[in-house]
């Protein structure tokens, strides 16, 4: 039926009114159907949350309740977290009795709240895919399914965007930034005072949520410079009016950082000793090729290759998704080894990719005749073929072993010690641990944080290699408890002190890097109850007493 039949008829008018249009549900399904795809793989991982992400779970209720930015009630301002951005949406569901509170949907809100923001900012990268592809290829709806599709089954990209860390925030502001870029390339639209302060506002995102995103600041004066069709003055005054927008946000968010903690990084970025790239770190986003399987990266390479050989439509769009992609991937390279496993800081680079070899692959397809076109398909189906059981089993042992539950360390260093102090009739009393997330959550005890995220003096002797001045601030401050165990024992030399078997006792000893010690002159009060106390703990496995042992529940209500 033509348009002209349509206007004169009334009752197709009718008809045509109530029928749903197509391109008012394209978005909808282009967005949800990998919404639903990475919600169903977070599944696979239960209520786990990791122990880090409870650090920071920590500073929302301590600055929610007035308390402000410290790790518990007495302890000194420090900022022991890495992620404002994303502290400020946990502190928002907070204030809205959200986030540790009570329950949502029958589940623990400081595990229910963190998913479901992870899910939203999911959606939301998923809707920066969809814009991108609207505009640099032909089926935005199959381009946007098929880029969330890989996505969701990444277990690098799942399992950290849901663990209660910053990554789905991050991923959804790097996803907008290349979106912002790439569709103001294709439109020719780089080069205008709105898509350089929106895009500068977006990295300042970026750069709020985690700090290796302060490295997106460079990703709009970038694609000026190199994809910008103007003079140089021209294309200078926009890359300055973009850094600009990005450095606005970012250095009232400097000030009040330095204002309220004396410092212009974060504890944590001193605690670790972040330093520059050495030739491992450079190799390292490579690792990233092995760890899930050579074919999709054989397979997005050469999509691209032959895309730009191409000259096909929306090249130079894909130019500039290229160019964030190789920012993230330099951020990979520049951060230190993280020891949680399933390269947590790779998030961006896995949302990137897989935008990137949708379109690439989408602007291939269209340029292929038939043949060309049935060796894609083939090409596809064998990439899904050797991908699938590699991202399997990444999935499947994780889940069998996740990274440091929240409720393992709430467990072992929170609970456990409580019981202990509650025996001894202690109502002050200090507990030394590497793992504060949990214990900070659930720990009537004072924190002293060996890992030295949340102590800045500690953070120092490990920003200074100087492992024994470490040991003597935590002998000098005498703590109740000592509770240290795997790398952290070794690395901080504690057991191997004399002055740990001079002043302290065992209560528990599980190997000989883990376990738990009292205060020697409380032990006797401690044999006087029979030691060991049974602890009113969560049941850990038996071969391994820092691991739940069913490492997928919560832990219900976290509260000292």
């Amino acid at each position: 039926m033509s348009n002209e039949q349509t206007l004169d008829d009334p009752r197709a008018s009718s008809v045509e009114q109530r029928r749903p249009s197509r391109a008012r549900w394209a978005p909808v399904v282009a967005i949800g159907t990998p919404t639903l795809l990475v919600g169903l793989h977070a599944l696979v991982y239960g209520r786990w949350i990791i122990d880090d992400a409870a650090i920071t779970f920590a500073y929302v209720r301590s600055i929610s309740t007035g308390l402000g930015p410290v790790l518990q009630a007495g302890a000194d301002p420090v900022e022991g977290y890495s992620n404002p951005a994303w502290l400020a949406l946990l502190v928002a569901g907070h204030k809205l009795a959200l986030f540790d509170h009570s329950t949502l949907f029958g589940i623990p809100d400081v595990v229910a709240f963190p998913k479901l923001l992870a899910l939203i900012a999911c959606a939301a990268l998923y809707a920066a895919f969809y814009r991108t592809a609207k505009a640099l290829t032909r089926w935005p709806v199959t381009v946007t399914i098929v880029a969330g599709a890989i996505t969701a089954a990444i277990p690098s990209f799942v399992i950290w965007c849901f663990s209660g860390l910053e990554n789905s925030l991050l991923a959804a502001a790097v996803g907008w930034l290349a979106a912002c870029i790439a569709t103001a390339v294709a439109g020719g639209r780089l080069l205008t005072v709105r898509t350089a302060v929106v895009c500068g506002l977006v990295a300042a995102l970026a750069g709020l949520t985690r700090p290796d995103g302060m490295i997106y600041l460079l990703a709009y004066p970038l694609a000026v410079l190199l994809l910008g069709r103007a003079p140089r003055s021209d294309t200078l005054r926009f890359a300055a009016i973009g850094a600009g927008a990005f450095a606005i946000p970012l250095g009232a968010f400097l000030l009040g950082r330095y204002a309220t903690f004396g410092e212009l990084v974060p504890n944590t970025a001193i605690a670790k000793a972040q330093g520059l790239p050495d030739l491992i770190g450079i190799a390292r986003p490579f690792e990233l090729v092995l760890f899930t399987g050579v074919a999709p990266a054989v397979l997005g390479t050469a999509f691209v290759v032959v895309a730009v050989r191409r000259k096909a439509v929306g090249t130079r769009g894909l130019l500039a998704l290229l160019l964030v992609f190789g920012l993230a991937a330099l951020a990979f390279a520049i951060l230190e080894g993280d020891w949680m496993g399933q390269r947590r800081f790779a998030t961006p680079i896995w949302a990137t990719g897989a935008l990137i070899i949708a379109v690439a692959g989408a602007q291939v397809l269209a340029g292929a005749d038939a043949r060309e076109r049935r060796r894609l398909w083939i090409a596809g189906a064998v990439t899904v073929a050797v991908a699938a059981p590699v991202l399997a089993h990444s999935a499947l042992t994780f889940r069998a072993d996740p990274t440091v539950p929240m409720c393992a360390v709430a467990s072992y260093a929170g609970w456990t010690v409580n019981e202990y102090a509650e025996t001894l009739g202690l109502n002050e009393a200090t507990v030394a641990t590497p793992d504060i997330g949990g214990t900070a959550l659930v720990s009537d005890l004072r924190i002293i944080d060996l890992g030295g995220l949340a102590d800045a003096q500690l953070a120092r002797r490990w920003a200074a290699g100087d492992a024994a001045g470490l040991r003597d601030d935590v002998f000098a401050a005498r703590p109740e408890f000592i509770e240290t165990h795997h790398e952290w024992s070794d690395t901080t030399g504690l057991i191997d002190d004399p002055r740990l078997a001079a002043d302290y006792v065992e209560i528990v000893r599980t190997s000989r890097t883990d376990g738990l010690w009292v205060r020697r002159d409380l032990a006797a009060r401690l044999e006087a109850h029979g030691l060991p106390v049974a602890p009113k703990s969560l049941p850990l496995k038996a071969d391994d007493p820092y691991q739940l042992a069913d490492p997928l529940a919560s832990c219900g209500r976290m509260r000292p």
